[in-house]
């Protein structure tokens, strides 16, 4: 499986950012996607995940609330929509995919490049 972010960026305090993750490959063996980041000097952490075939989703407790994690199964995409920003959630947001759930940054069987936020005023 090859996943593949884009939309990143900068943006100001209490603004938006849509992340998109593609999905091409070997996906009908994929059970869930996520969206982990790593701020500078810190460990990675994980975000927000969803099911690749059902609607349950996942997150983290700072970003629950302000946070959505989606899919199009039709396109091969989960996005991720960023409301309410905050200089804390800069960072590098990594899509990965995974034959299981884990709610964790690590173990994770597919990673794709990352995309860079930037929250600064």
């Amino acid at each position: 499986v090859q996943l593949q972010a884009s939309g990143g960026g900068l943006v100001q305090p209490g603004g938006s950012l849509r992340l998109s993750c593609e999905l091409s490959g070997e996906i009908f063996g994929l059970f869930a996607v996520a969206w982990i980041r790593r701020a500078p000097e810190k460990e990675r952490e994980f975000v927000a995940a969803t099911l690749w075939n059902r609607d349950d989703t996942y997150y983290t407790n700072s970003v629950r609330g302000r946070f959505t994690v989606s899919r199009d199964n039709a396109k091969n995409t989960v996005d991720l929509q960023m409301n309410d920003l905050r200089p804390e959630d800069t960072g590098i947001y990594y899509c990965a995919g995974g034959r299981n759930l884990v709610t964790n940054a690590y173990n994770w069987d597919y990673w794709g490049q990352g995309t860079q936020v930037t929250v600064s005023s």
